[in-house]
């Protein structure tokens, strides 16, 4: 089961998406995935990637999609991490306005809901057609990425 919603601060300027999944597992296990910068970074299969760290910036390097700069903004275990990054387009998070990705885990019934949050869309690009090719990107991402997740904590990925 999963869910989403799209929010836009106007008709041409999508600023947000959330979604949601339901994981039969526990929320350390759930955890020790979305801790690491840039775990989401794929293509619905897993991939390890190359990290190094100097302070809260993380340099990610993903085999098929390049070089990400990835900012560790909170870390809260095991309920709560929150990345800084170009909203899936690689370069540095000097000086440019950057989408925030907040992963909270909230204890189910049977297992842990897991949902993202990712917003900042609006401040991407001055081109609108920019803005919603980001925000319609990242929005089927995170239902593949979510469900990679789901996968691996269940261990089936």
């Amino acid at each position: 089961m999963s869910k989403h919603s799209a929010a836009t601060i106007s008709p041409d300027a999508p600023d947000e998406i959330t979604r949601s999944i339901h994981i039969n597992a526990t929320a350390n296990t759930v955890w020790d995935i979305i801790r690491e910068p840039g775990w989401f970074i794929n293509d619905g299969t897993w991939s390890d990637h190359e990290i190094t760290t100097e302070g809260n910036i993380s340099l990610v390097i993903d085999p098929v999609h390049g070089d990400f700069q990835i900012e560790t903004v909170e870390l809260n275990p095991p309920h709560r991490a929150i990345f800084r990054w170009l909203g899936g387009m690689p370069g540095t998070l000097e000086n440019k306005a950057a989408n925030t990705i907040e992963f909270t885990i909230e204890t189910a019934a049977t297992g842990v809901v897991l949902t993202v949050h990712e917003s900042g869309f609006a401040s991407l690009s001055d081109d609108a057609s920019v803005r919603r090719q980001r925000l319609e990107e990242n929005t089927q991402g995170w239902a593949t990425e979510l469900e990679l997740a789901r996968q691996r904590a269940e261990g089936s990925a």
